[in-house]
C-alpha cells in the first residue's frame, strides 16, 4: 500500500463521529416528526458539509440507510437516495472562505431553498415510479406545494443556527485531531 493510499483511509474515530451524526439526523427527524415538514435534516446536511465537505456523504448516507432500515425501504424512500445529495452538491459549491456576514444569509436561504424545491426534488422518482406523465407529475407538485411552503419557512428559521453550529463542529474537529 503506498502513502496515497493510506492518506485516503479513514481514521476509526471519524468513522464513530460520522455514525453518531448520522444518527443525530435520524433521532432529530423522529423527534419532529410531529410538525409537518419541519425538521433539522437540511440544517444538518449543510453544517456537516461546511465542516466535512465530501466525507459528509458517510452520515448523511447512514441516515437516509436508518430511515429506511426503520420506515421501511419503500417507493417514498427512493427520492432519499439522490435528494439529500442534492442539497449536499449545493453546499460544496459554495466558496470555503464566505465572509461570516454572507454565510448567516446564504446557508439560510440555501437551507430554505432546499425546502422549497423538495417536492420538485421528489417528483421524477414518484413519476417514474408511479407511471405518471409529466402533467400528472405538475399536478403531484402543486398538490404538496402548501407542505413545500411550510418546510421552506422551517428550513429558513433553523438555517440561522448553521453558521454557529459549523463554527463549533470545526473547533472540536481542530481540537481532537
Amino acid at each position: 500500500m503506498n502513502s496515497s493510499t493510506r492518506s485516503k483511509k479513514i481514521p476509526l474515530r471519524q468513522l464513530i463521529i460520522f455514525a453518531l451524526l448520522g444518527v443525530i439526523m435520524f433521532l432529530s427527524k423522529i423527534v419532529m416528526e410531529a410538525l409537518p415538514n419541519i425538521h433539522l435534516l437540511g440544517m444538518l446536511t449543510i453544517t456537516y458539509t461546511l465542516v466535512y465537505r465530501w466525507r459528509a456523504l458517510i452520515p448523511i448516507y447512514i441516515y437516509v440507510f436508518l430511515n429506511g432500515l426503520f420506515a421501511g425501504f419503500n417507493a417514498w424512500w427512493v427520492p432519499y437516495l439522490y435528494i439529500w445529495t442534492i442539497l449536499w452538491a449545493a453546499t460544496m459549491l459554495l466558496p470555503k472562505r464566505m465572509p461570516k456576514v454572507a454565510a448567516c444569509i446564504v446557508y439560510p436561504l440555501l437551507c430554505a431553498l432546499h425546502g422549497l424545491a423538495f417536492g420538485v426534488l421528489y417528483s421524477p422518482a414518484q413519476a417514474l415510479m408511479f407511471g405518471l406523465n409529466f402533467q400528472q407529475m405538475l399536478v403531484w407538485i402543486a398538490s404538496g406545494f402548501g407542505f413545500d411552503i411550510i418546510h421552506c419557512v422551517g428550513n429558513f428559521a433553523v438555517g440561522f443556527i448553521i453558521y454557529p453550529l459549523s463554527e463549533v463542529l470545526r473547533k472540536l474537529e481542530n481540537r481532537y485531531r
